[in-house]
This record gives C-alpha cells, sequence and structure tokens, in this order.
C-alpha cells in the first residue's frame, strides 16, 4: 500500500502528534509498505527510510504552523499518487490535504488528536473563548465532513465528535513502545543515581511528563503543597516552564524540572518514578499515561476525556475529580502512603497496556485504510 501522511506536527518537535506518525511510518517500513510525509518545516529530509516533503511554517507558541502555499501539498500527493492519505490532527495542512484528496479522488483517512476547541476556548475571556470554541466546532466539521474516515483516539473523544456532527468515525487508541519504557530500567544504573539525587532522603517522587502549556493545567500540583515526605518531578519543556515553575514555589511544593528528555532518559526518568500524575483535562488521549504504566507505575489523572479509557479506577491507578480541588491531593496522599499498592496497581497497568504495541495498532490502521479506500470507491 502507498500511503501519504499528512502531519500538523513533527520532528524535531516532540508531542503526542509526532510520536504517533513517528511510529507509524516505523512499522508501516517494516510491513514493505510505501510511504511519503508531509510536515511543516523544519523536519528531517527522510524519516524510517521514507521522504519528508517540508512545507512551509509560522511559529505559534513555540510551534510550527504549517502553511500550505501555492498548490504544493496537492502536487504533491498528485506526484506521489497514494492509495490512502492519513490526515494526521488536521486544522491548517491537514484541511488543505482534505480538500486536495477530494479533488484527486483519493481515499483518506484524518485523525482526530488535538482538542481545539479547549484550548482557543480557554485563550479566551468569557464569550470570546466560547464563541471561538463553536467556530473551532464549524471548522473542525467542515474538515472532517471531506475525509472517507474519522479516527478517534479515545471513547470519550468519539462520543464528543459524534455529538458535534462528525460524520463517519471510529475508534482507534494508540500504541506504547513496551522495548523502551519498561521497568527492567530500575536496575540501571543511571537511573539508579538519578533518584538519588532526586531523592537523597528518600522522598516519594510524584512524576509528570509532557509540554509545559496553559492546557496541560500543570499548577493544579500546587495542591499537593504540604504533603510530608514528597517531592515532584516534571519533564518536559514548554512556553509555560518559568509560569509553572513559579505557581509551584509559590505554593510551597518540593518540585524539580528535568526538562526535555527523550529515549532512553525518558525512559530512565520515569522509571525513577514512585508514580505518576497527570494534571490537564484536555487530553483526546494520554500518550505519557501509557508510557508510565508500561513502566509499571500507578498513574492518577482526571477522570476526564483519554484518561478514562487508560486509568481503571482503584486497579492501575486513581481518577480524580478535577472539580474537586483537594480530589488531586487525596489521591497523590493515599498512594504515596502505601508502597505496596503502588506496585500492585503498577503491576496492573503494565498487564493492561502489554498488548497494546504499535505494530498492533498499525495492523488496526491498515484496516482502515482498506474501509477508507472501499468508502472512497463506493462514492466515487
Amino acid at each position: 500500500m502507498r500511503v501519504a501522511i499528512v502531519t500538523e506536527s513533527f520532528l524535531p518537535y516532540l508531542n503526542g502528534v509526532t510520536t504517533s506518525v513517528c511510529r507509524v511510518a516505523e512499522c508501516l517500513r517494516d510491513r514493505g509498505h510505501e510511504a511519503l510525509i508531509l510536515a511543516p518545516r523544519p523536519a528531517p529530509s527522510h524519516y524510517a527510510g521514507y521522504a519528508v516533503h517540508g512545507l512551509a511554517s509560522v511559529p505559534v507558541r513555540q510551534f510550527p504552523v504549517g502553511l500550505p502555499m501555492g498548490g504544493e501539498v496537492e502536487a504533491a500527493l498528485a506526484d506521489f499518487a497514494p492509495d490512502v492519505v492519513h490526515v494526521a490532527s488536521p486544522f491548517v495542512l491537514g484541511a488543505s490535504a482534505l480538500s486536495a484528496a477530494a479533488r484527486l479522488g483519493l481515499a483518506t483517512v484524518a485523525v482526530y488528536q488535538t482538542d481545539m476547541p479547549s484550548y482557543v476556548r480557554q485563550h479566551g475571556p468569557g464569550a470570546v473563548g466560547r464563541g471561538a470554541a463553536r467556530a473551532a466546532w464549524r471548522w473542525i466539521r467542515r474538515m472532517h465532513e471531506m475525509a472517507d474516515l474519522t479516527l478517534a483516539p479515545s471513547s470519550a473523544t468519539l462520543a464528543e465528535l459524534r455529538a458535534h456532527g462528525i460524520p463517519r468515525t471510529a475508534l482507534w487508541a494508540r500504541g506504547v513502545d513496551a522495548a523502551l519504557f519498561h521497568p527492567g530500567w530500575r536496575a540501571d544504573a543511571g537511573t539508579r543515581a538519578l533518584r538519588r539525587s532526586l531523592a537523597p532522603k528518600g522522598e516519594v517522587l510524584v512524576g509528570y511528563v509532557g509540554r509545559l502549556a496553559p492546557e496541560k493545567e500543570l499548577t493544579r500540583l500546587a495542591s499537593l503543597a504540604g504533603l510530608p515526605g514528597l517531592r515532584v518531578v516534571v519533564v518536559g519543556e514548554g512556553p509555560t516552564r518559568d509560569e509553572d515553575a513559579a505557581a509551584l514555589a509559590a505554593a510551597g511544593v518540593d518540585a524539580v524540572f528535568l526538562g526535555r528528555r527523550e529515549g532512553d532518559d525518558l525512559a530512565r526518568a520515569y522509571a525513577a518514578f514512585d508514580l505518576f500524575v497527570h494534571t490537564g483535562t484536555r487530553e483526546t488521549f494520554g500518550q505519557t499515561l501509557q508510557e508510565a504504566a508500561a513502566t509499571a507505575l500507578p498513574v492518577i489523572a482526571p477522570a476526564r476525556g483519554g484518561p478514562l479509557d487508560l486509568v481503571d479506577h482503584s486497579r492501575t491507578g486513581l481518577l480524580f475529580d478535577p472539580d474537586r480541588p483537594e480530589s488531586l491531593r487525596e489521591a497523590v496522599a493515599h498512594l504515596a502512603g502505601d508502597r505496596v499498592k503502588r506496585e500492585a496497581m503498577g503491576e496492573a497497568g503494565r498487564l493492561r497496556v502489554a498488548p497494546r504495541s504499535w505494530a498492533s495498532l498499525t495492523d488496526q490502521l491498515l484496516t482502515h485504510y482498506s474501509s477508507a479506500q472501499q468508502a472512497r470507491s463506493l462514492a466515487g
């Protein structure tokens, strides 16, 4: 199969969209398929043995937003002649790709991954934010109406898309790299050294991994102030790093910011933690929750959105009520004081995510590609 992947985000910028595109490309390569990646510049010229077609972009909040110009996307698709166009988290480039694919008669699969309406609503006060969110949903509906199939990463997101009138939807979750993220890292010398530096007095380490931005709501961790024998460890970078650090310091939270980590260094960071906390309520999925679970960490996350599919409450972690400020504090205090329960939940979480390899998820994706081709053939 020939697959054109058009993504709003790609290397060198790391986030859930980039990770998904990279893993899918690697699995397509391993299965002998052909692919082309279209992504905003700056981007590498090749990835996983596939050519990457870099497109013009402008920076928005330290992030490149692709600008389709002069029919470049359509020309690239026409030249490659794919069997299916995979549009990752469409908004700007993705809209152009879906429109171009429709003109070319190409099958399309749109992968919904970013809750843009919630993001724009968060950045606008009152009626302005609500109006912007409604406008975002109108744009999203218009885009996805052009797709032969729209894939949602979680049951909550699937229900939301259907409630907003998005047609032809299905569920497609995300894989986890269990070869990289696993509890065996705890025996690694680098992990032990990291833990000694972070917990010199045997502190319980509460870890967070992710982008530091308003929608991640990291300041919820301020509720952990005063819990004894506990240290918060934050891994990631983003526009609100200084603001988040200042807010936690002002609240009296003992927090360490490690910055961006990748590969083995990221795996070591997970393995150094005692438990994992996610704070954002706008996640369509929550890839870092799976990575933490694969490392046998109990996961604490809000009972909203993607985490509802990823955390089996009281078995693999705890879901807290994001509308009740003390709920996160209670959940962390409960697990911080019970090592046996932490280890039991962590192991249950590891076993739960073990079957979710990217290889198996890509096999599912290939089935969705075939469904989109059939739908396009019938419509054509």
